[in-house]
Order: C-alpha cells, then sequence, then structure tokens
C-alpha cells in the first residue's frame, strides 16, 4: 500500500485519540440513563464505572511509556483499538456490574496505549515545521469528543452508542494497522526495576518537565469546567457550559499554534498560566454576576487551551527520541490523571468550604507553581548542558 502523506497518518492518529476520549466521554453522557440499570449498585459503584478508566492511567501512566517503547507504538495502539472495540461491543448488551466493571479495566489499558502512543507517534511523523501544529491537535481530543458526544448524546440509546463507538475503534484499527509505518526492529533491554525507571523518568529535567507542568493544568480544568456552570445564573449558564471548551480549543489551535512559531513551548506553558491568572480574579469579583462570570471563563479557558497545546508541544521539544517521548507522553497521562482525579473534589470543598476567594486563592496559586515547576526544571537542564 502506498504511503499516506504524514500529515493525514497525524489526522488518524487524532481520530484513535478521539476514539479514546469517549471511552470516558459515553458513560458520562449515559450517566442518568445507566443509573436505571447498575444503580441498585449504589452512587459510589456508579461512579466507579466512570472513574475507573482514569485510575488504570494514575496507576499505570509511566509504566505504560516504558512497555510502548518495547512493544512498538504502531502494535500498541492497533492493539488498544481492538479491545476498546471489543469492549464496547460487550457493553452493549448491558451485562451485570462486574463485568461491566472488568470491561472499564481492560479500556483503561486500552485509552493508556492510546494516549502514549498518540503524540509520542505524531511527534515523529509531523515534519518539523507542522509539529506544533501537530501536537496542539493532538491536545483537543477531549475537548473535541466532549462537544462532539453533548451534541449527539441525547438523541442514542445506551445501546447504539457503545455499538457505534465499538464500530469507530474497530475501523481505527483497521485503517491504523494498514498506513502506520512498522515499528523500528531494535532490541530493548528487559524492563527491570520498574520503580528506578520511574525514578529516572521523574527526576529527569527533560523527561518530567511536560507532565509536572500539564498536571497543574488538568487539576485546574476539569475541575473548573465542572464547578462554574452549576455556580453561573441560569441565564448564561449554557453559554459558559457550551463556551469555555470551544474557546479552549479554538484559541489553542490558532493563537497557540502561531506563537509556537515565535517561543518555545515551555515558555508558552509559561505565559499561558500566567494570562490563566487574571481569569481567575475576575471570576471571583464577578462570581454570581452571569456575564462578569462568563467573561472570567471565557478569558482561562483561551489562556489554559494555550497551556494545553504547548504542554504537548514541549514532549518532543525537549526529548529527541521516540524512546524518551514515549516515557515523557506515559508521565504526562500518569500525572494529568493525577490533576484530573484530584482536582474537582479539592477545588469543590474550598468552594464550599471558603466560598469564591479560596477557589480563585488555589487556582492561581496552581498557576504560579505551573510557571515555577518549568522555570526549575530548566535551569536544572542548563546545569547539565
Amino acid at each position: 500500500m502506498r504511503p499516506l502523506p504524514p500529515m493525514l497518518l497525524v489526522l488518524l492518529l487524532w481520530a484513535a485519540g478521539l476514539g479514546a476520549a469517549a471511552q470516558f466521554g459515553k458513560i458520562s453522557i449515559l450517566y442518568d440513563s445507566l443509573r436505571a440499570t447498575y444503580g441498585g449498585s449504589g452512587e459510589v459503584a456508579l461512579g466507579l464505572v466512570v472513574s475507573i478508566v482514569g485510575m488504570v492511567g494514575l496507576i499505570f501512566g509511566t509504566t505504560a511509556g516504558l512497555l510502548v517503547a518495547r512493544i512498538g507504538p504502531r502494535r500498541a495502539i492497533v492493539a488498544a483499538l481492538t479491545a476498546g472495540a471489543a469492549m464496547s461491543a460487550l457493553q452493549s448488551l448491558m451485562p451485570a456490574y462486574p463485568l461491566m466493571l472488568a470491561t472499564r479495566l481492560v479500556e483503561g489499558a486500552s485509552h493508556l496505549a492510546i494516549v502514549v502512543v498518540g503524540p509520542t507517534m505524531i511527534a515523529a511523523l509531523a515534519p518539523e515545521h507542522r509539529r506544533p501544529l501537530a501536537m496542539t491537535l493532538w491536545s483537543s481530543f477531549f475537548g473535541v469528543t466532549y462537544t462532539i458526544l453533548a451534541l449527539l448524546g441525547p438523541h442514542l440509546t445506551p445501546t447504539s452508542l457503545f455499538l457505534g463507538h465499538a464500530a469507530y475503534m474497530a475501523a481505527l484499527a483497521a485503517i491504523l494497522a494498514l498506513t502506520l509505518p512498522p515499528d523500528p526492529r531494535h532490541s530493548h533491554p528487559p524492563l527491570g526495576n520498574l520503580l528506578a525507571q520511574h525514578a529516572e523518568i521523574y527526576l529527569s529535567p527533560r523527561l518530567a518537565a511536560p507532565a509536572m507542568g500539564f498536571c497543574c493544568y488538568t487539576f485546574l480544568y476539569v475541575a473548573i469546567l465542572t464547578l462554574l456552570p452549576p455556580e453561573t445564573p441560569t441565564t448564561h449558564r449554557a453559554l459558559i457550559a457550551a463556551g469555555m471548551p470551544l474557546v479552549s480549543i479554538a484559541v489553542s489551535l490558532t493563537l497557540g499554534v502561531r506563537l509556537l512559531a515565535r517561543m518555545s513551548a515551555v515558555r508558552l506553558v509559561q505565559l499561558g498560566y500566567t494570562a490563566a491568572i487574571p481569569g481567575f480574579l475576575l471570576l471571583w469579583l464577578f462570581w454570581g454576576q452571569g456575564a462578569g462570570m462568563v467573561a472570567g471563563g471565557f478569558l482561562l479557558s483561551a489562556a489554559l487551551g494555550i497551556v494545553q497545546g504547548a504542554s504537548f508541544a514541549s514532549i518532543p521539544e525537549l526529548n529527541a527520541t521516540p524512546d524518551d517521548r514515549a516515557g515523557a507522553a506515559g508521565a504526562v497521562a500518569q500525572l494529568g490523571n493525577l490533576g484530573t482525579t484530584t482536582g474537582t473534589p479539592v477545588l469543590a470543598a474550598l468552594l464550599a468550604s471558603a466560598g469564591p476567594a479560596g477557589l480563585a486563592s488555589a487556582a492561581v496559586t496552581l498557576c504560579l507553581a505551573g510557571i515555577a515547576i518549568h522555570a526549575l526544571q530548566k535551569a536544572r537542564r542548563q546545569r547539565l548542558v
């Protein structure tokens, strides 16, 4: 088969990312519908059906990066998509709760493999002058998927959504199996001491920097998307709920890409966090006032969208080899899931106990932490030169 143009392969890998994001999103969209089937197990058990996919990434994210480097990215992503298709097909039967939970565990491994392979292969395939655009496009996969599912979800039954997702994942597995370049044939040493290899990644100022900066973003962004709409006056609630992710995606793919052509990805991450601070302060000043909350929400969404795209662009910027990029992407998956898992409950508790001032203070502190982490890691890299 004639090789496809690199940017078309990038689009296909991004499409795989959409399927991976839907492994989260399909359950979120169907949450109330699934309560009728699994609600008897309790609310915590039902919530576990959503969160267990992220828990796999939280525990095994960096391990997945090490494994992908040894399995080969093409084999890993095709196997992950195939497994994801099989699990969605099984879920369409609405199996008993223990089996449903087991399918979600397998989906967690499938999801993790896709989000590690995706940015690693995109960085290798995209021409150098298109790499910032390609990495920023990849970073949009969650926001785009949730927007699509929000539009389609109300018109689909659980069975049709699960089967549609299964068909999508199976089709992509077949297409990528035929079109991706073969895996390199170099051998790797045994995995050896996983704890030592994890320590090697997190002690490296090149491998760990993208993930450590990204953790602050995931801690903030998912929590803000969850907490702001219910606190916004009814007349502006739909606007802020639908508009924030769209603003984030649009700004990252336009202004973010243009800025990446003029400055380093690390510097842009810091700039994005700096620009988010006024957005959080606006929320504090205009809390409960619709127009003011929308203005603050849109400003911080735009700024954090830039952080999102630049964080993924920093993976190939700081790491030259595919193995290093896989390790860095695994760390991004692990710390990204840590931020996603902890951000909403922590900020919700602060909002309940200290009000808008508590939420804004914590958010500004996280932005400053993101800036400081990258400054520290940059200083460490310079000392190693």
